[in-house]
C-alpha cells in the first residue's frame, strides 16, 4: 500500500444518546461536530435521541443503509446504569466488531481517570461498510477518543495504516 499524501474527507453522522441534552447543552456532541468538521470531514447528519434501544437502532440502521455515510459516532449510553443501552442497541447491527478500539480507549482512559475506566463499554465495529464508534457521553471521554484514536484512524495520511485506506475493500466477498 502506498502512503496517502492527501486527506480524504468522510461523511460522518453523529448521534448523542441522552434523555436530557439539547443541541445547546450537548457539549460532547458539539465538540465532536466541531472537531470532525475542523479536520475536514463532513457532518452528514446529527441527532439527539433518548436512551431507548429500539429508537437508537432505528436511527443507526437508517444511517448504515445510506450509501453516502462513511462513519457514525455515537456518544452516551455506554455505561452500566439501567438506562444505558447503546451496546445492546448497536452491537446486533455490526457485521464485524473492532475490539481494539475499546481496548485502546480503556487503556488510554486508565491513564486519565484511573480504574474508573472499567465502567466504560465503549466499542466500535463495521456495519454495511460503515464504521461505527460508540463513545461515553462525557466530553472528556469524547476528547480522548477523538484526539488519541479517531483523528488519526480517520485520516488517510496516518501511517503505517488507517481505517480510511480500508474503505475501498470493505464490501469484498
Amino acid at each position: 500500500m502506498h502512503p496517502q499524501s492527501v486527506f480524504i474527507p468522510l461523511n460522518i453522522a453523529l448521534l448523542t444518546v441522552s434523555d436530557s441534552r439539547t443541541l445547546a447543552s450537548d457539549t460532547s456532541g458539539n465538540y465532536l461536530a466541531q472537531v470532525l468538521q475542523a479536520a475536514g470531514h463532513r457532518l452528514a447528519d446529527r441527532q439527539i435521541e433518548i436512551d431507548d434501544r429500539y429508537r437508537l437502532r432505528a436511527i443507526v440502521s437508517r444511517w448504515i443503509a445510506t450509501a453516502e455515510i462513511d462513519g457514525i459516532v455515537l456518544t452516551g449510553g455506554t455505561g452500566f446504569t439501567g438506562r444505558d443501552s447503546t451496546p445492546e442497541a448497536i452491537q446486533p447491527l455490526l457485521d464485524k466488531e473492532m475490539p481494539g478500539f475499546g481496548e485502546i480507549f480503556r487503556a488510554l482512559s486508565l491513564a486519565d481517570i484511573g480504574t474508573s475506566a472499567l465502567q466504560s463499554r465503549a466499542f466500535a465495529g463495521l456495519a454495511n461498510g460503515v464504521f461505527v464508534f460508540c463513545l461515553p457521553g462525557s466530553t472528556g471521554a469524547c476528547k480522548l477518543a477523538w484526539e488519541q484514536i479517531l483523528s488519526q484512524q480517520l485520516d488517510a495520511r496516518t501511517q503505517p495504516c488507517n481505517l480510511v485506506a480500508l474503505k475501498p475493500r470493505l464490501h469484498e466477498h
